[in-house]
């Protein structure tokens, strides 16, 4: 599975982006999916993952109530809506495919190479 994460971008604090992760190569409809970030200087934390029904979701405490991750198997791709965005919130963004210890630990199979979120006070 390769995997494109695309949509990241320069905002200012309380704006809305959408990160998009297209996924080819395999179909990625019996993959449970997530995104990670990580800030400068900083290891890579989880941020949201999603069963590959999307019939379950999971959240880092830091964005619950601001990001909603989705997907659309027919599309093969991954969505991460993030609203009223923080200053904290800046870092690369990375999707994920392939969960190997559980979603919160980043061990995965296949990984996207990353887009910036940087988002101004």
């Amino acid at each position: 599975v390769q995997l494109q994460a695309s949509g990241g971008g320069l905002v200012q604090a309380g704006d809305s982006l959408r990160l998009s992760c297209a996924a080819s190569g395999r179909t990625i409809n019996r993959i449970d999916m997530g995104w990670f970030r990580q800030p400068s200087g900083k290891e890579r934390e989880f941020v949201a993952a999603i069963s590959w029904s999307a019939a379950s979701t999971r959240y880092a405490d830091s964005v619950k109530n601001r990001f909603t991750i989705s997907r659309n198997n027919a599309k093969s791709t991954l969505y991460l809506q993030m609203n009223s965005l923080k200053p904290e919130d800046t870092a690369v963004y990375y999707c994920a495919a392939g969960p190997r210890k559980g979603w919160g630990t980043a061990e995965y199979d296949y990984w996207g190479q990353g887009t910036q979120v940087t988002v101004s006070s």
